[in-house]
């Protein structure tokens, strides 16, 4: 029987503690090798998803927007693109090593004005509420200890009117591509994962977590149980990826 004081690591049980720490170690491994590894990986068709999420979240001009588990920065480089002088884009993230590979990548390409960078816990986002026009949470979700926390977080965050989106693995929708993308995830991904970066472990927990992580249905479920309305989900490439979105009115 598992005890109710653990959560989900992979496919193993920990405290909600640890998992923090062991997601912690995770991203801190693959931190410098993580851009590399994602391109590898989904033979680079991340970045149209991204970019997908990004249209529909059509940001105004001027919007304030946070880019929560944000990483090396991806998402807040399209936003950023799609507003104008007075826009703003926060990317945040809870691993200090993700976020210093960001702030470098961003700098690098000489993306100074209009984004800031905070380290922040998803289940407990240190801003006011009532303060952005725009979430975004992309491949992140699904390694936060307490989600359901985590989206009332987003939620109260928001400002009335405005919308989260998530961009997350989720359930393949195709039995044929179901069993195709089992085979590459656990057989391939390991590997590949070891090759480039030397950490095998780590992309093991990567695969696992996907499995781990709340079906389409149900993760709209939890979105409105922390209160947001006209909550759509978009499959992508047969379910691989969803986009939910949800409003808070």
């Amino acid at each position: 029987m598992i005890e109710q004081n653990t959560t989900d690591f992979g496919y193993r049980q920990l405290s909600p503690e640890e998992k923090t720490r062991q997601v912690g170690r995770v991203f801190s491994s693959v931190a410098r090798k993580y851009d590399l590894m994602n391109d590898l990986m989904s033979l680079g068709i991340h970045r149209f998803w991204k970019r997908y999420t990004v249209h529909m979240a059509a940001p105004r001009s001027n919007a304030r927007v946070l880019d929560v588990a944000g990483g090396t920065g991806d998402m807040t480089v399209l936003f950023r693109d799609r507003l104008g002088p007075e826009g703003q884009v926060i990317l945040s993230d809870i691993n200090e090593q993700m976020l210093i590979v960001g702030r470098d990548r961003l700098l690098d390409r000489g993306i100074v004005r209009g984004v800031d960078y905070v380290l922040a816990d998803a289940e407990a986002l240190p801003f006011r509420d009532n303060s952005f026009d725009c979430i975004c949470i992309a491949f992140g979700l699904r390694n936060v200890t307490d989600k359901q926390r985590a989206l009332q977080s987003m939620y109260d965050k928001l400002r009335y009117g405005s919308s989260l989106l998530i961009l997350e693995f989720s359930t393949v929708v195709l039995p044929l591509l179901g069993k195709l993308y089992d085979q590459y995830s656990f057989r391939l991904i390991p590997h590949l994962g070891s090759l480039v970066t030397g950490d095998k472990d780590s992309y093991e927990y990567l695969v696992e977590s996907i499995r781990r992580h709340p079906d389409q249905h149900t993760l709209k479920l939890m979105l409105e149980k922390a209160g947001f309305s006209r909550v759509n989900v978009y499959n992508l490439s047969g379910g691989i990826v969803a986009i939910h979105r949800g409003c808070k009115i």
